[in-house]
């Protein structure tokens, strides 16, 4: 991916692209309806919007089976606010097809239909990135890029490795990854996502006040906020998925040549096809529960 350091911005202006968790199982059993939380999700989009008229707002549905973009104010047109109200009705009505949709996609593939099925955020952060590249190339001057992840279903251990090199791209391309939790359980993989690309994680309390948090720490653009003592993560998980069997472990083997992780010992990698001499190799289930 091509280099953010080589690009010319504006302090004050921002890409914000929104990854929206609309996983249909999520959404069915949770605390804030998702009327609710979409009328937050609206007057924090229209609050960007207002802080400045060349500000970028793009918004990314994360399903379980799918992913798709729904909102792109860019598309709004330039002869007011009318444009961009009717393009977000829109994006609001497509948002709940989409819901729909997945439902009747996951249950038709087989998924797991239940409050336990994880949402798509490997394939819609990739999205998120793609676009962002996109306007990287598109000319010399652009707006500071960030993401915003709105997640509220629990992480998918399958894509560690796809949501890890997420990560690293956004790393490399110095777009911070800004995490709100709106479910019950944190991300070990947003907490990561934030610490590692210097973005802001937060779960927040009440999410009756959803806008207000929205607005007060994630409205901010890039050079404001090394003005101000935004939230900080007390605490990251760092443990990672092993490759074999996709289950987040405390312990495990790493292979040498390409450093992917097993859960157990295996004679030969399945990632690289390394063979693995066999010495006196421990076994972690038998070792007393320590993390490393």
């Amino acid at each position: 991916m091509t280099s953010a350091h080589s690009k010319l911005y504006s302090d004050d202006v921002s890409l914000v692209v929104v990854v929206v968790d609309t996983n249909p199982f999520f959404w069915a059993g949770a605390a804030l309806p998702f009327a609710d939380f979409l009328s937050h999700l609206i007057h924090f989009v229209n609050s960007l919007l207002l802080l400045s008229n060349l500000n970028h707002v793009v918004i990314i549905a994360a399903g379980v089976s799918s992913c798709a973009y729904v909102f792109d104010s860019g598309n709004a047109g330039a002869s007011g606010t009318a444009d961009v109200a009717e393009t977000l009705g829109k994006a609001s009505r497509k948002l709940e097809e989409l819901i729909k949709q997945d439902a009747r996609e996951t249950v038709g593939n087989g998924t797991v239909a239940d409050g336990g099925a994880a949402s798509l955020f490997s394939g819609a952060l990739s999205l998120a990135l793609c676009y962002i590249q996109r306007i990287f190339r598109s000319g010399s001057r652009h707006p500071q890029p960030r993401i915003l992840c709105l997640q509220g279903s629990p992480d998918g251990p399958e894509q560690y490795v796809a949501v890890m090199n997420s990560i690293f791209s956004a790393q490399r391309s110095m777009v911070p990854i800004d995490t709100c939790i709106v479910g019950t359980q944190d991300s070990a993989f947003l907490q990561q996502a934030s610490y590692i690309t210097g973005g802001v994680y937060m779960k927040p309390q009440e999410l009756s006040g959803l806008f207000q948090y929205l607005a007060a720490v994630f409205a901010t653009d890039l050079h404001s906020r090394t003005f101000l003592r935004l939230p900080k993560t007390l605490g990251v998980d760092f443990r990672a998925s092993c490759f074999c069997h996709k289950k987040t472990i405390d312990m495990g083997y790493v292979c040498s040549v390409c450093l992917s992780i097993f859960c157990k010992y295996h004679k030969k990698c399945s990632t690289c096809g390394s063979e693995f001499s066999r010495v006196s190799m421990p076994d972690l289930n038998s070792l007393p529960d320590q993390r490393q």
